[in-house]
């Protein structure tokens, strides 16, 4: 545990793997400072669960994936310090942002939570512009005052406002390479679209097409994705075929649905 004040406010971070050997032990050394480190596992078999041990955190393990909403919420459950903060393998905290955490929480009438901003790399890339930046993400709140949305993915954190924006940025080492990029889309469209599908929404082939192109302009145009250059047009594109897959697999989901027998 950290030397500080006794009188201050502790901080767990809280983490959920799964196979995550190649980036927790960069995620939890930024972590040093913290009071407490809670892994949550879920069937890892690259060793995570024996490396968050060595490095001191405390590690529970459940069998089953309920989504990543529901399973950020089991974690946070775990947390026994006045404040947590929710943070992903592939993300870091850097010693300004400890520093300056560790200087809101105590300040006094500290709000309930904090979004911090996040600047994330694409193959080796880190982003400034387009649907990437800005990127603030609320991640530190009191211990009870907030949850995370039931999402089995893009789950966001519910927390009643006002809450403070932090200056220091979290660095987020998103995709390493054009197979991650690849994977993570295939994963993330099925789950969008089985999200969508679960709470009613429809669309068409035309529907689909339109979010992909839409996604593109909003990124690439409007949001000046341009300006990051080569990989700038190539992460636009990724996204727009992102929002393409999620709409047509949904329009196979209905299809598959509207099919079956009263």
């Amino acid at each position: 545990m950290p030397n500080r004040p006794s009188a201050d406010p502790t901080v767990s971070a809280v983490i959920i793997t799964r196979d995550e050997a190649a980036n927790l032990p960069a995620c939890l050394e930024s972590l040093a400072w913290c009071d407490e480190i809670v892994v949550l596992d879920n069937a890892s078999t690259d060793g995570t669960p024996e490396l968050a041990r060595a490095a001191g955190a405390r590690v529970h393990t459940t069998p089953d994936w309920p989504g990543f909403g529901p399973q950020k919420n089991r974690a946070v459950a775990l947390a026994g310090c006045d404040w947590v903060l929710s943070i992903d393998a592939d993300e870091r905290i850097s010693p300004e942002l400890a520093r300056e955490i560790r200087e809101a929480i105590r300040a006094p009438g500290a709000p309930a939570a904090f979004a911090i901003s996040r600047v994330s790399s694409y193959c080796g890339q880190f982003m400034r512009h387009g649907d990437w930046y800005p990127d603030d993400v609320l991640r530190l709140f009191r211990r009870g005052s907030a949850r995370f949305s039931d999402d089995l993915v893009h789950e966001r954190l519910l927390a009643d406002k006002p809450y403070r924006r932090l200056r220091a940025p979290m660095r987020h080492y998103s995709y390493r390479d054009m197979q991650q990029v690849l994977a993570k889309l295939d994963a993330y469209s099925t789950a969008g679209a089985r999200a969508m599908h679960a709470h009613g929404r429809r669309t068409s082939i035309a529907g689909a097409l339109g979010h992909g192109a839409w996604t593109f302009v909003r990124g690439y145009l409007l949001k000046r994705g341009f300006l990051d250059g080569r990989l700038g047009l190539v992460l636009a594109l990724s996204n727009a075929h992102g929002a393409y897959y999620r709409y047509i697999k949904l329009w196979l989901l209905q299809r598959q649905a509207d099919k079956r027998p009263a």
